[in-house]
């Protein structure tokens, strides 16, 4: 069984029909957000992100209209987390490889390239490492200067 992330806003989409890729914005809840570190807060995607949930709200040109340019409309979203349910607007979480339905192209036309969330590196992710392990994967840094340290080195 492979790990599969939760998609949060900003996570970046393309249809099969479509020329470029849109960013997903998450309108339909306040209640269950992805990392959320350092005031970075994302809210997760849910089923409910149906209608016109992107940035943009195109994918560009669209074949499937003669290279129209591209109106999205979610109607549906399909393979979920269907045993997170989020109360607040009674839908589930999506999954990076959920996949959403367009009048245009059809059942699972659009796909999730990237789920949105990042990785963020600070100093108290150190704290409980193997200073051998560290020495040994940053040779030419002075660990006990990143442990120690109480601000972050990664930005």
């Amino acid at each position: 069984m492979s790990r599969k992330y939760f998609v949060c806003q900003g996570a970046v989409c393309q249809c099969n029909f479509g020329s470029t890729t849109d960013k997903l914005k998450v309108k339909t809840h306040t209640s269950v957000y992805l990392n959320e570190e350092q005031g970075n807060k994302k809210p997760a995607a849910t089923t409910k992100e149906l209608g016109q949930t992107f940035q943009n709200n195109s994918f560009g040109s669209c074949s499937k209209k003669n290279n129209n340019p591209c109106t999205v409309n979610v109607t549906q979203w399909k393979d979920y987390k269907d045993n997170q349910k989020i109360v607040e607007n009674d839908s589930w979480l999506l999954l990076e490889d959920s996949t959403a339905t367009c009048p245009i192209g059809g059942s699972g036309c659009i796909r999730i390239i990237h789920h949105g969330q990042v990785t963020d590196v600070h100093s108290h992710h150190f704290e409980k490492s193997d200073e051998t392990v560290l020495q040994q994967l940053m040779p030419l840094t002075d660990t006990n200067e990143i442990t120690n340290d109480t601000e972050d080195w990664v930005e």
